[in-house]
């Protein structure tokens, strides 16, 4: 009986010292009392384990012991097999800063540190701005007038955003910018998404590109100079990174810059000779000033020793000789400016080198670094500001739309993805906005913008299918009428752009937070490098301790064991537990994986990937339950909490299991399994009843969808007609109209009412003449059903409407098809 009581104390004790990392000499105390103990008590051979055991942490674990003996040999072996990281990847690693995605790495999140960013809100200017401004912008738009018809904005719509200056958002008002916070910028583009073009035109000057790289690295005679001009719209700009040989992988720039002389104007210049060619950059065809990135060489060495003098970054201005723009390129959906640049034998000066010539060689560390912001906020905000869009009018369409006498919305293969909609919205809302609260607060979160921008984008990709599948034949039938489908055939370029999706999952994510992100990692790598023998014992025995540490928190949690303490209350606080179980799991599995496949990890993408995945997961469900405990709540967001929360824990765990599957090592995969799910999966996709509950709300006048559809433009007060604010007033009066619809179906039904009145028109008439209904609710179904068939009606075009060579036209019936005059086109 002693022996089982002193195995079990063991065993308890010891989990308590891992979970703790309370380090070896509290081990040692565990295992040698409780030897002496069965020593003492007639226990003798598990009392002589526990002391051999006590005398193995001893040897191992005490820092005097083991860096004579150990250190060395772990330290010849890991320099041995540890990743070589490339200067490039170096640069990547250090750019940006670490915050809440270093927490879920660690294992045991500190949610007090999440907590912190107090968010102060918009100011009074940023506010009116996006009430008055942005409004304004977002009623100039028709999505069929911009892609079909002028393949541009409208001139006057260039004009205003010029005028208020949209371009010049990230620029400090002291050279005529806005100066806006990153909450403020992110709600502009938010609102800005009712139509894409709009939304990327002015995204792309507000994130990677010159302003901004002017703004951290110019010198001040070119912020000077250039900032006021950006701010005003004097100058649009564009930067040329990618190229046919040079997309994702943009460290590998087959562009080049020599260091030369030039006689000009009678006197011998030192520049830089130019020779480049660029594809996919935004605002091309109609930028006064390109930013570029190129290799820059050396031979002659008339700048240093260096002959190869790595990335750089110029500012050339359109007119320069021997550069060639102008011409476009064709983006799927959308006909936002976009186009090549090429350049051959393009001389300039030194100045034009972003940060004069101290920066040369700097440029992809500068890139870097200023997209760990940008990709934070541009294609994000888009992703969130289209969710708002498209729930609010799938909503809106799913009530009014009838079949079978009921509103498609009450049927419960509508319901399912309206409620999936509503949940993707919520969390790339509370996502979006939570990390540019972060970034407000100075941090530059590389990580997270990755996540950001793979998860989101592909959420809009769900949430856009989901949208076009309740529309049905609206949303297929393109034309003036149809506010969803060229933004849906649009949504590929904000999955490829600013780092593909798949290269983003596959090789980002983990890849650079495996790195960046873990308490110990680039310690150890540091004092590799370094050749740092002591440097290298504290860190990886520091890691030691955090491997055993997140095991026994992994297993324990797995049981229910000593929940993690979470400043949440109410249903957010066993969510917020969870994340801190799934965050132990998470930060196992990464070592587990980085210690079994070691520099194979990097080809081995799905496991990183998947790893990549679980860390996403509880990033957003971390944004989420920020977001919940910073905000307002209304009647019935706690089931659109439940239903979200559970939502992204379900994916998280099922990443674990494709995890376990997967290692190549099949008997760590199961221990893994073992440790880090001791009872199974946790989290089943949300209930039925959940998904019924969000979907009622969302296509009825609700607080719910009131507050998902803030900072959307809601009013029917622009140069075109929205389509969001005539859904909302019909869901006001959709009540009253369902009780009347009501009566008069029934009594159909009844035979109360002639056969004839087939439709809702003709049924509310011959309920009048019944008097079934008064005058007044007739008059008001008159009005009612006049805008529901509107909403519900697609757009024709004459026979010939869509050939651009009419000659090809076939006159499939032998004789001309007979087409209105333009003036009776039935096009709105």
């Amino acid at each position: 009986m002693l022996t089982l009581l002193l195995i079990v104390l063991a065993i308890v004790g010891l989990l308590v010292v891992m979970r703790r990392e309370a380090g070896a000499p509290a081990a040692l105390a565990v295992f040698g009392v409780l030897g002496l103990v069965g020593l003492l008590f007639d226990a003798e051979i598990i009392g002589g384990l526990l002391l051999l055991g006590a005398a193995a942490v001893a040897v191992a674990g005490l820092p005097a012991l083991r860096r004579k003996w150990l250190t060395p040999r772990l330290f010849a072996t890991f320099k041995k097999v540890a990743p070589k990281v490339s200067a490039t990847e170096r640069t990547a690693l250090e750019a940006g800063s670490v915050s809440w995605d270093g927490e879920l790495f660690s294992g045991k999140p500190q949610w007090e540190k999440l907590l912190a960013f107090k968010d102060d809100g918009l100011r009074d200017d940023e506010k009116a701005f996006l009430a008055n401004q942005c409004a304004k912008a977002a009623g100039m738009c028709n999505a069929w007038d911009i892609a079909q018809e002028r393949a541009d904005l409208p001139q006057q719509l260039w004009d205003y955003l010029k005028k208020e200056g949209f371009f010049g958002m990230i620029i400090p008002k002291e050279y005529g910018g806005l100066g806006f916070s990153a909450k403020a910028q992110s709600m502009v583009l938010q609102k800005l998404s009712v139509n894409e073009t709009l939304m990327v035109t002015v995204g792309v000057p507000n994130s990677l590109g010159p302003g901004e790289l002017l703004l951290k690295y110019g010198t001040q005679e070119q912020k000077d100079h250039y900032l006021p001009r950006l701010s005003d719209g004097r100058e649009i700009p564009c930067f040329g990174l990618t190229g046919p040989r040079a997309g994702s992988d943009a460290t590998s720039l087959p562009d080049t810059g020599v260091v030369c002389k030039q006689t000009i104007n009678g006197e011998e210049v030192i520049g830089l000779r130019l020779n480049f060619e660029k594809r996919w950059i935004t605002l091309a065809p109609i930028a006064t000033v390109v930013g570029l990135a190129f290799r820059l060489f050396d031979p002659e060495k008339l700048l240093g020793d260096e002959e190869d003098r790595g990335i750089t970054l110029a500012l050339i201005p359109r007119d320069t000789d021997g550069m060639e723009i102008g011409r476009r390129h064709h983006p799927i959906g959308s006909p936002f400016m976009n186009g090549p640049i090429i350049g051959k034998d393009v001389f300039v000066p030194l100045d034009t080198i972003i940060g004069g010539p101290d920066m040369i060689g700097q440029g992809w560390r500068m890139l870097v670094e200023c997209l760990s912001i940008g990709r934070c906020i541009t294609l994000p905000s888009g992703a969130t500001g289209t969710a708002r869009y498209a729930l609010g009018w799938s909503g809106g369409f799913t009530r009014v739309r009838r079949q079978f006498n009921v509103p498609v919305a009450e049927m419960e293969g509508v319901q399912e993805p309206l409620a999936r909609m509503t949940a993707l919205a919520y969390i790339s809302q509370a996502t979006v906005y939570q990390t540019a609260n972060m970034i407000d607060h100075g941090e530059k979160p590389a990580v997270p913008s990755a996540i950001l921008k793979s998860q989101l984008t592909e959420f809009q990709r769900v949430l856009l299918s989901d949208a076009m599948d309740v529309h049905g034949g609206k949303a297929v039938t393109l034309g003036p009428r149809n506010y969803l489908g060229i933004g849906y055939s649009a949504n590929p370029v904000a999955i490829t752009v600013e780092g593909a999706n798949i290269m983003t999952r596959n090789l980002m994510i983990f890849g650079q937070g495996a790195i960046r992100c873990h308490p110990y990692v680039l310690e150890e790598l540091a004092a590799k490098d370094a050749n740092d023998m002591q440097a290298f014992d504290k860190a990886f025995f520091g890691h030691a301790g955090l491997i055993f540490g997140n095991a026994a928190r992994a297993f324990t949690l797995g049981f229910g064991i000593g929940k993690a303490s979470v400043p949440f209350d109410g249903p957010a606080a066993a969510y917020a537990q969870d994340i801190a179980r799934l965050s132990a799991g998470f930060g196992l599995c990464a070592d587990a994986a980085m210690a079994s496949l070691g520099s194979a990890l990097k080809k081995r993408e799905m496991i990183s990937a998947r790893l990549g995945d679980v860390l996403s997961n509880l990033y957003l469900t971390s944004m989420v339950l920020k977001q919940w405990q910073a905000g307002s709540k209304v009647e019935g967001e706690e089931a659109l909490l439940h239903y979200s929360c559970r939502f992204l824990l379900q994916r998280a765990e099922q990443a674990f299991v494709e995890i376990f599957d997967n290692l190549p090592n099949r008997a760590l995969g199961k221990t893994l399994n073992a440790v880090v799910m001791p009872t199974g999966r946790r989290w089943n996709k949300p209930h039925d009843d959940l998904a019924r509950d969000i979907a009622k709300r969302v296509s009825t006048h609700s607080a719910l969808r009131t507050k998902l559809l803030e900072n959307t433009w809601d009013a029917d007060d622009g140069e075109q007609r929205n389509p969001l604010a005539r859904y909302n007033a019909l869901l006001v009066d959709y009540d009253r109209a369902e009780a009347i619809y009501r009566t008069v179906n029934k009594a159909y039904a009844k035979g109360e009412l002639p056969q004839t009145a087939l439709h809702p028109e003709a049924r509310v008439e011959a309920g009048l003449e019944k008097g079934l209904i008064n005058e007044e609710d007739a008059d008001f179904m008159r009005t009612f059903e006049a805008e529901v068939l509107e909403m519900l009606t697609v757009d024709d075009f004459a026979y010939d409407a869509f050939a651009k060579n009419k000659s090809t036209l076939i006159e499939h019936n032998g004789k001309p098809a007979v087409a209105p005059k333009p003036e009776e086109e039935n096009v709105k």
